[in-house]
């Protein structure tokens, strides 16, 4: 089974584009199994984001996945697939995984080494497997990937040299209000991780006054009384506007929370010179673009940050160096992860000849038995013993090279050159029941059908 990711980016698309093709909540859930009941897929996983919408599938046949999960994600969105494709970008086998490794490592993100991708990508697992369209290719894939992020941001520093998303936000807002944003007030709409992300951001700058708007009120409050603020009721967003410094909008409404009248009356009531900053990192929109033709309010969004290069790699010589560590992390778990999957495919035809020669073993001992009845028990437990020992010694070095040479690329001919040598079949019960164990050779010794919980 190969892994194929077919999607598209910030890097690809505009993000108005982006915003039609997000999905999250039920419109996830269905577009999973949609994908997954596909006669092409043995697998599905989707990773979509405020700035990316990638979705992972095992197959057999790669030109049929391709067609089907693009087919789908055009009907999803409603976008032509004509439209659609030229912004899509596809990997397959090695290079899916260097890219959800790069994924999980920030190393592709609008705002390089930010680090809330890595529980992205932990999300869309947990969610692949509760639908069950995760299984043990994506499963395994997965989970090495989270552990090659975690590696990169630890080793590497990265997530401090690429601010994330809010981080930059906060230093526009700094731009725009003329100052350190300490002592300012801030309306905070939405209650979700982004959200709670965002709000522990604006307390760490020296925000004391933040007010949560939150559809349902109980997760606002509680987020609210986290950081020493407080709840409104989601209809009170427009009388907040008016008392608020800096408003920073994510929800996954899928409609316009705020809109360019709201602005408008909310500036209306306020001192000419005070300045509004508005930051919209939803997808779609949360706040509508029309609100920057208001005198005095200035509106970051997804769109304008990816216009303006937030994120760029070139910013400075640390990032940089931080960014080069990574990507060599990334390379070295990639030569590991392709290594070890090439050895362990090689594990059920190994497990396959020691069964056959334990068969032959035994047959022969058994006819030996009978033609000489004679022989007592101690004796044919020293003639068992050497015979079982000999055959051991005689496929110890072929096995031992066989698994080391399928590690290379191209490796599985020696494998397909020991079962047509031996007339071996993998497929039997015990040659897959004894290689199908953590004793696979994937690096971190997890089962293949192991859940995420050593990185929650």
């Amino acid at each position: 089974m190969s892994v194929l990711v077919v999607g598209l980016s910030h890097r690809t698309a505009p993000v108005a584009l982006l915003e039609k093709v997000a999905v999250s909540g039920d419109a996830l859930t269905k577009l999973l199994h949609d994908v997954q009941q596909d006669e092409h897929v043995a697998e599905t996983m989707v990773i979509s984001t405020c700035n990316r919408v990638e979705v992972y599938t095992a197959v057999e046949r790669f030109h049929a996945a391709v067609n089907a999960v693009t087919r789908l994600l055009s009907a999803h969105s409603g976008v032509a697939e004509e439209a659609l494709t030229p912004h899509l970008y596809v990997h397959y086998e090695d290079r899916a995984v260097q890219h959800l490794f790069r994924v999980a490592c920030g190393l592709d993100s609008m705002v390089v080494g930010e680090a809330q991708i890595l529980g992205q990508v932990r999300q869309a697992l947990k969610l692949g497997q509760q639908e069950g369209t995760v299984g043990t290719t994506l499963n395994e894939l997965t989970q090495y990937a989270l552990r090659v992020g975690k590696r990169a941001h630890t080793e590497t520093g990265i997530d401090r040299a690429g601010a994330s998303l809010i981080g930059v936000g906060v230093e526009l807002a700094e731009t725009v209000l003329g100052g350190p944003i300490a002592g300012s007030r801030a309306l905070v709409i939405g209650a979700g991780s982004m959200s709670a992300l965002t709000a522990a951001t604006l307390v760490r700058a020296g925000v004391t006054d933040i007010v949560v708007a939150n559809r349902t009120f109980d997760r606002g409050l509680q987020l609210a009384q986290s950081v020493g603020g407080r709840a409104v009721e989601f209809g009170h967003v427009a009388r907040e506007l008016a008392g608020a410094d800096i408003v920073v909008s994510c929800t996954g409404a899928g409609r316009l929370v705020i809109t360019a009248d709201m602005v408008a009356a909310a500036m209306r009531g306020r001192e000419a010179d005070r300045p509004l900053f508005l930051l919209d990192l939803a997808l779609p929109h949360d706040i509508d673009p029309a609100v920057r033709l208001v005198p005095g309010v200035t509106l970051v969004d997804l769109e304008s940050m990816q216009e303006s290069g937030v994120g760029s790699a070139t910013r400075d010589g640390g990032r940089r160096a931080a960014i080069e560590a990574a990507e060599r992390i990334v390379d070295e778990e990639v030569a590991a992860y392709l290594e070890a999957k090439r050895a362990a495919r090689v594990t059920p035809t190994v497990v396959a000849l020691r069964s056959k020669a334990a068969g032959v073993v035994e047959a022969e001992l058994g006819r030996l038995a009978a033609r000489v009845p004679e022989m007592d028990r101690r004796m044919r437990d020293e003639v068992a013993q050497t015979v079982r020992r000999v055959v051991d010694k005689l496929l110890h070095e072929p096995t031992v090279r066989v698994k080391r040479l399928a590690a290379a690329p191209g490796g599985d001919h020696y494998a397909q050159a020991l079962r047509e040598l031996f007339d071996l079949d993998p497929m039997t019960p015990e040659a897959v029941s004894r290689a199908d164990g953590p004793e696979r050779g994937m690096p971190g010794g997890r089962a293949a059908g192991g859940q995420v919980t050593d990185l929650e």
